[in-house]
């Protein structure tokens, strides 16, 4: 029903930035809420950031004022610009989607997954 396809990940130095981006493929109502999740080694995915077609946002604590989610409606693709990134932000970061209104960062909530994108920051 949706394919998501990440872009954009990379190497860079703590305080850099990065904008990540996500093509959604399905049908032209698209899915209610897209956004951002993210793995390092040996830990749990968390959420980053999530956006619903009403506009509401929800960002992780800890990257509140140093990232910002968005969507081009025109080309169906969501980015992500991370800024003031710091070496805890490395991990694979996947994009993710549902059919439903976002409510949380909860991982279980989102049943569609891109491949994922490497982001490496360096101390």
């Amino acid at each position: 029903q949706l394919q998501l396809a990440e872009s954009g990940g990379g190497s860079v130095q703590a305080g850099g930035s990065m904008r990540l981006s996500c093509e959604v493929f399905g049908p032209s109502y698209g899915p209610n809420c897209v956004g951002w999740f993210r793995q390092a080694p040996g830990k749990e995915r968390e959420g980053v950031a999530v956006l619903d077609t009403d506009s509401r946002t929800i960002y992780k604590d800890s990257v509140k004022g140093r990232f910002t989610i968005s969507k081009d409606y025109a080309k169906n693709t969501l980015h992500l610009q991370m800024n003031s990134l710091k070496p805890e932000d490395t991990a694979m970061y996947y994009c993710v989607a549902t059919w439903r209104h976002c409510m949380d960062l909860g991982t279980e909530k989102y049943n569609f997954w891109g491949q994922g994108t490497q982001v490496t920051v360096s101390s």
